[in-house]
């Protein structure tokens, strides 16, 4: 019998630290998504004579919006008996505990807040171009998810199935811990299964902006965005391990875990979308564009 060449995959996930300071990949990848998506909207901005020095504040509602909504949806979705128990844990976020849906609506929320004032005050167009920068995000998430061991998949024996060694926090005489711990089996590396996928999606949605958005209806690039998006996290989610207990209840009765059954409504909000946009004759409103506000400056 042939031994499958499996991946033993043991990372620290502190890159370093110095005194309680600790530099971790998923921090470092985290910023990196952030740091790409500033790039992305600039180019957009300069491209479509926007006043680009408006990225910086959209930058920073796209920052709260992600963070707050991610750690909320967390808290909500997933275990709101124990974070409501213990409040502080709520800002333990180093922990861990964040949620794409939840990090979702917060984008939705941050955008429609963005645009009522400055120089779009169109939702749909910022949401229509702000998308191009969740997938590219996710990919380096998921990255750091990897990085931290956390969030794989179903036992496997396929050849590249990994041996993960998560960190679990825990608490000795008052003093609050870490320790490496593994079930000696070999799991499907889901973390790279959707970080690919969503850097392809990516590429997709990049593409086809810069040959269509002078043509593209408002609309179109969020519809698909939330079907593709959530389609592959609907699919992915076939492999992953469950999160918390209580999915094992919805799995028996619906045979979806909760990041399937979150993802249904973004997919058929996309749909609908996509919908709305190709039927009648739309057009993006409310943009000043740099040669109006120079014009009106003159």
């Amino acid at each position: 019998m042939t031994i499958p060449a499996f991946v033993i995959w043991n990372v620290n996930p502190e890159i370093f630290h110095i005194g309680a300071l600790s530099i971790r990949y998923y921090g470092l990848l985290f910023a990196m998504a952030f740091f790409v998506g500033y790039l992305i909207m600039e180019n957009v901005y300069k491209t479509e004579r926007v006043d680009v020095r408006d990225v910086d504040r959209l930058s920073l509602h796209m920052i709260l919006g992600v963070v707050i909504g991610a750690r909320l949806g967390h808290i909500l979705f997933y275990q709101p008996a124990e974070y409501f128990a213990d409040p502080i844990q709520i800002l333990q976020i180093w922990k861990g505990g964040l949620a794409s849906h939840g990090a979702a609506i917060g984008i939705i929320i941050a955008m429609y807040l963005y645009s009522r004032k400055g120089p779009v005050r169109s939702i749909i167009w910022i949401l229509d171009r702000i998308i191009l920068t969740v997938p590219i995000g996710g990919f380096f998430v998921r990255m750091g998810n990897l990085m931290n061991s956390e969030i794989y998949g179903h036992v496997t024996n396929l050849p590249w199935g990994f041996k993960f060694y998560p960190t679990e926090y825990y608490e000795e005489y008052g003093v609050e811990k870490t320790r490496v711990i593994t079930d000696g089996l070999y799991h499907h590396p889901t973390q790279i299964y959707e970080g690919l996928l969503y850097l392809a999606l990516f590429f997709v949605l990049w593409g086809l902006y810069k040959k269509k958005h002078a043509t593209l209806k408002p609309g179109t690039l969020f519809g698909v965005f939330l079907i593709l998006l959530f389609g592959i996290r609907f699919f992915v989610e076939y492999f992953k391990e469950v999160q918390v207990g209580f999915e094992y209840d919805l799995l028996a009765k619906y045979g979806l875990n909760l990041g399937q059954l979150l993802s249904i409504p973004f997919m058929l909000l996309g749909a609908g979308l996509l919908i709305w946009s190709l039927t009648g004759n739309r057009q993006y409103k409310g943009i000043t564009r740099v040669t109006d506000m120079k014009e009106k400056e003159g």
